[in-house]
């Protein structure tokens, strides 16, 4: 059908408005569909069609779409990803096992024809130290591999690659001939070159595949495979890509294809102050056409997406059915496996549940092999008839919407279609499998969800244009149109690191998981950089990060006198599995974060609740955080440190908090003591870091050491008073005088920083202009980094390189200087 209305007018024009801001800062990748670390499509290129779309692990999740304008079909968005066939599959898809050792072999371990290899011992691959992995334990030090492979028959084969998994330096072997040595860690699979010779080692027959892998430190992991490149479908021409915006909500991609313009909006609707609309996992994907030449043109749109979407490894079976419910058509992929909650770890994507489909029903819906689907379409503008499919391997489905926008003119004409995701259960809480939230009803179904979202879908593509446009304008007026472009940026990322969930007892809870950090599912101090997004636009969601860590202490299974620092790994929340305590940095986080959530309620009930264990760790803090003994702060990458100032600083904002949380519970006495403790300790902290023109990294003060002091920041925005302000003043003042090209140092020790602690280093100043000043180089790495990645919160300050992490949650701290004038404004 197509969208003439007024009404629907009206939404477009809001629409070209909310995007018509000068887009002046080039994106490290696009956000497309954004909802829940499993459910979480991007564009890493800067052309939509120039490359495969991914997961924010990096793994092809193939939406494609092509435009047919007078019978020309044009490739505007993805390609398809590369399909390999397996002659020796690694352990993702299909279990085998192999011979080992541990111990240097004699020489010629990797040929066909040694024969001391009968003595190895055997054990299931991979070789790994988790036990997750259903492995073989390999703990460090040196292993060596060697496992044998029957081929029956070996016609011609294409390019040969090798897709491995090391941790750490590796190498590889075929009958004896060298594939590839890799030095250092790889912490995914990827697919390596290989040379010529490689084809002629492959025989009829038993093959050999040999490994060695040395891991001096760290995590361990090998497993490697040899696949043959499959031929790809012959490319379409592409549509002309003329602009791309990102705002809020929205991303927006403008093409020329033939006399038609085609702009293709990805909203994924998440309004923090409609609960139930941000919990849903359902995106939209709006295609509007015009032709400017005064003629009428005949255009369709295809979108296929890949099966993909519903599993971990291209290689997992899936299969596909259809339905159809009141207004809307629905498709649906998943795995015939649905392996419910089956994989903790952190380069996983979810391989259960399924990927939905919808549209209205005047829309032709189609399943079948995404060649198959395309060459249709280019050919004739429709899809085949859709048949009940066999299971196949999800990298050969699809499932795909015609939009047939007919003859079109001037006037605009526009199509949409839904994509969701049902994960059914989404978190393991304690052996008890939770239910996301906008599915806590046992009746609720996908299918219903997609029905709310298609009534909604007028209203919410004008309620997210105007909220994009108040978001910039709010951050454009406290801290410059550089501070608005990294605010927007951040926004749909900093959610979808996220699930909402319902607890045990209905509550809400919402939990992180530490993308390319470690896994972790709700790590204390990744919801303390996090917390600023949550607590400026929903303040149940910012005490949903903190409920299930008071529920760790409080239920027993907890039992130290400070706060865990993780309940699990994602997504299971069965207890930390963190190897190390990070003491004064979680009690600092726990206190700090109650007391904005109290000063946001504006109410002390939160507080009152959870009271006792507020009181426990704040005794932690009194007798252990002022001058902390050797340990991890969230910074852990950057390693142990003793006598940390920073640190020390959040011990003593935490004890202000507590105090002011007392006063806020009418208990003056038990206030006044904690305040003035946390005053007298600021003074003490004062004379003790206090090295010339700054303040020391820490308290024994190496020479020349410094360090952001980014802590601080709470004392200005919850107006706890307790450092005076010549403490922030002067550290400002060194701070402008040590920037890089790509932003401030995070300490005195490397030159990488983290640009969450920026941007709330940048809200100490005491002037518009130094802000900015702090904010400009972070936007200039945002702008220029290589490391084409959902944005990366760690990164090297000299040449704007991703040093670790993406698409984590933590670029919610961005909003600091927001919520800072927001509480400020109300006192």
């Amino acid at each position: 059908m197509h969208f003439k209305s007024p009404c629907f007018a009206l939404v477009l024009s809001g629409l070209s408005l909310g995007v018509s801001q000068a887009q002046t800062l080039r994106p490290p990748a696009y956000p497309l569909l954004t909802h829940t670390p499993y459910f979480s499509v991007w564009a890493f290129q800067e052309e939509l069609a120039g490359a495969p779309t991914r997961h924010w692990t990096g793994e092809p999740q193939a939406l494609e779409g092509v435009v047919r304008v007078d019978g020309r079909a044009y490739q505007f968005m993805g390609r398809a990803a590369p399909q390999y066939r397996a002659l020796i599959p690694t352990v993702r898809e299909q279990p085998y096992r192999a011979r080992y050792t541990f111990k240097q072999p004699a020489a010629g371990w990797e040929k066909a024809s040694f024969a001391a290899a009968s003595s190895w011992q055997e054990g299931a691959a991979p070789f790994s130290d988790n036990p997750s992995d259903h492995g073989t334990t390999w703990t460090g030090g040196d292993v060596w591999v060697r496992r044998t492979v029957r081929l029956p028959t070996l016609g011609p084969t294409g390019e040969l690659r090798l897709l491995m998994e090391h941790d750490d330096d590796a190498e590889v072997y075929l009958n004896g001939v060298l594939l590839t040595k890799q030095p250092g860690f790889n912490s995914k699979y990827d697919f390596f070159d290989v040379p010529p010779a490689a084809r002629q080692a492959l025989h009829t027959g038993d093959n050999v595949l040999a490994l060695h892998a040395n891991s001096p430190q760290g995590g361990e992991y090998l497993d490697a495979g040899l696949y043959e490149t499959l031929p790809p479908p012959a490319p379409l021409p592409l549509a002309k890509q003329t602009a791309v915006a990102v705002t809020a909500t929205q991303t927006t991609y403008t093409f020329v294809a033939g006399a038609v313009e085609l702009k293709v909006n990805f909203l994924s609707p998440l309004l923090l102050d409609e609960l139930e609309t941000v919990a849903r996992p359902v995106s939209y994907v709006t295609c509007t056409a015009t032709a400017a030449d005064g003629k009428t043109h005949p255009t369709q749109v295809l979108l296929t997406e890949a099966g993909t979407l519903a599993t971990n490894t291209p290689y997992q079976a899936v299969s596909t059915r259809l339905g159809q419910a009141a207004s809307l058509r629905w498709s649906a992929v998943g795995t015939t496996e649905q392996p419910l909650l089956a994989k903790q770890g952190d380069n996983l994507r979810i391989d259960w549940g399924y990927a939905y489909l919808a549209a209205p029903r005047a829309v032709q819906l189609s399943t079948g092999e995404p060649a198959v689907l395309q060459a249709a379409f280019a050919k004739a503008g429709t899809l085949p008839v859709a048949s009940p499919t066999k299971p196949a391997q999800a990298q050969r489905v699809a499932q795909a919407a015609v939009l047939d926008l007919g003859q079109v003119a001037a006037q605009p004409a526009a199509q949409h279609l839904l994509l969701g995701y049902d994960e059914q259960y989404a978190v393991q809480y304690f052996g008890q499998n939770l239910r996301p939230w906008w599915r806590r009803d046992a009746a609720m179904t996908m299918e219903k969800a997609l029905q709310t979202a298609e009534a909604d879908y007028g209203r919410l593509r004008q309620k997210a244009t105007a909220f994009d446009q108040k978001l910039y304008a709010d951050a454009q007026a406290a801290g410059g149109k550089q501070y608005a472009d990294l605010c927007q940026l951040a926004y749909r990322q900093a959610i979808a690191a996220h699930s909402i969930v319902a607890g045990p007892k209905g509550e809400l809870f919402f939990f992180s998981k530490e993308n390319f950090s470690n896994g972790s599912i709700g790590t204390v101090d990744i919801t303390y950089p996090s917390g600023p997004l949550f607590l400026l636009y929903n303040k149940e969601l910012a005490k949903g990060m903190l409920r299930f860590i008071f529920d760790y202490s409080e239920s027993g299974r907890w039992k130290k006198d400070f706060p865990a620092h993780d309940v699990g790994t994602y997504p299971r929340a069965n207890g930390q599995t963190y190897g190390e305590d990070m003491p004064v940095e979680e009690a600092g986080n726990m206190l700090i974060m109650t007391a904005a959530a109290v000063q946001m309620d504006g109410k002390a009930d939160f507080a009152r609740a959870h009271w006792p264990t507020l009181t426990k760790w704040v005794g932690f803090l009194k007798r252990d955080g002022f001058d902390p003994a050797n340990q991890l702060s969230t910074d852990d990458f950057a390693g142990h440190l003793a006598r940390n100032t920073n640190l020390s600083v959040k011990a003593i904002i935490g004890i202000a908090c507590y105090g002011q949380m007392a006063r806020q519970l009418g208990d003056a006495k038990t206030a006044d003591e904690y305040q003035t403790l946390a005053r007298d300790l600021a003074k003490k902290w004062q004379q003790l870091a206090q090295d010339g023109d700054h303040y020391a990294l820490t308290f024994d003060k190496p020479a020349g050491s410094w360090s952001q002091k980014y802590n601080l920041v709470w004392d200005k925005v919850l107006g706890l008073h307790v450092f005076p302000p010549e403490v922030a003043q002067q550290e400002m003042a060194f701070y402008l005088q040590h920037q890089q090209r790509y932003g401030l140092p995070l300490d005195s020790r490397k030159t990488y920083t983290k640009s969450d602690w920026i941007l709330w280093t940048a809200t100490l100043a005491t002037s518009q202009a130094d802000f900015e000043a702090l904010v400009a180089p972070v936007w200039q790495f945002a702008n220029d980094t290589p490391s084409r990645v959902p944005l990366t919160d760690w990164h090297e300050t000299t040449d704007a390189k991703q040093q670790g992490f993406q698409a984590r949650s933590v670029v919610g701290g961005y909003f600091m200087k927001l919520l800072s004038d927001k509480l400020n404004a109300s006192k």
